[in-house]
């Protein structure tokens, strides 16, 4: 049996997925919630395989978001596979999505044989990405080596702060891993992405990835490169 957590701040959005996935053999809707502290509670206590997650759900602190809740289900209980719903098409979106843990995402617009058929995949530890999406993320490895070198700009507390950040951090995690402020964390952040030339937290989690600060089975386990909240 398939247990499923449904996690969205809308009721409307709750109640038709409630509703389409019971209608399914081998199906069993848990639970649902709507914001992030009520879904790592629900997590916890009723064990989904699978949980569909809001990526822009109220998130567990001010300037968090439905990213962070799942970098926290994701170190919580690495065996849920997480799918994220979404209204965006921005790429960049859906990317930080997978690269926080998402095994996959779906569109608040999807069908009936989308919607079922993403959650067995999920229960299956199988993703449906669109092949753009793969495409890209196949192509950032790749070009990760044309960066090669300029990690030697950071200073070693900045390859710490890097390495932290690539994990799916936000500022307050990475300050409590490192022993330091969170206002020193943000002197660092911002000083890598000066350095780096890059433009967000985003593309600094990428280049953490790409430099291997992480590795990469332990990326795919725990967080993957999701950008924290602030």
């Amino acid at each position: 049996m398939i247990r499923v957590l449904i996690v969205d701040d809308h009721k409307v959005v709750r109640q038709g997925l409630r509703y389409l996935l019971e209608q399914e053999d081998g199906i069993e809707v848990v639970g649902e919630c709507a914001d992030g502290a009520s879904a790592l509670q629900a997590v916890r206590s009723l064990e989904p395989t699978v949980v569909l997650l809001d990526l822009f759900l109220p998130g567990l602190a001010p300037g968090e978001n439905g990213l962070s809740v799942l970098t926290h289900i994701k170190r919580d209980r690495p065996a849920t596979e997480v799918l994220m719903l979404t209204s965006s098409n921005a790429d960049e979106h859906l990317l930080a999505a997978v690269r926080a843990g998402a095994l996959a995402y779906l569109p608040k617009t999807a069908g009936v044989d989308q919607v079922v058929a993403s959650v067995r995949a999920a229960a299956r530890g199988e993703s449906l990405l669109e092949p753009r999406i793969a495409a890209r993320l196949v192509r950032e490895i790749r070009e990760g080596t044309t960066r090669r070198g300029r990690l030697d700009q950071l200073s070693p507390r900045e390859v710490e702060v890097l390495g932290v950040l690539a994990r799916g951090r936000s500022n307050r995690e990475i300050a409590r891993t490192l022993a330091i402020s969170e206002e020193t964390v943000k002197a660092h952040v911002s000083s890598i992405l000066a350095k780096l030339q890059l433009a967000d937290r985003t593309q600094a989690a990428i280049f953490g990835l790409q430099q291997r600060l992480v590795p990469l089975d332990d990326a795919l386990n725990e967080t993957d490169s999701s950008p924290g909240g602030e």
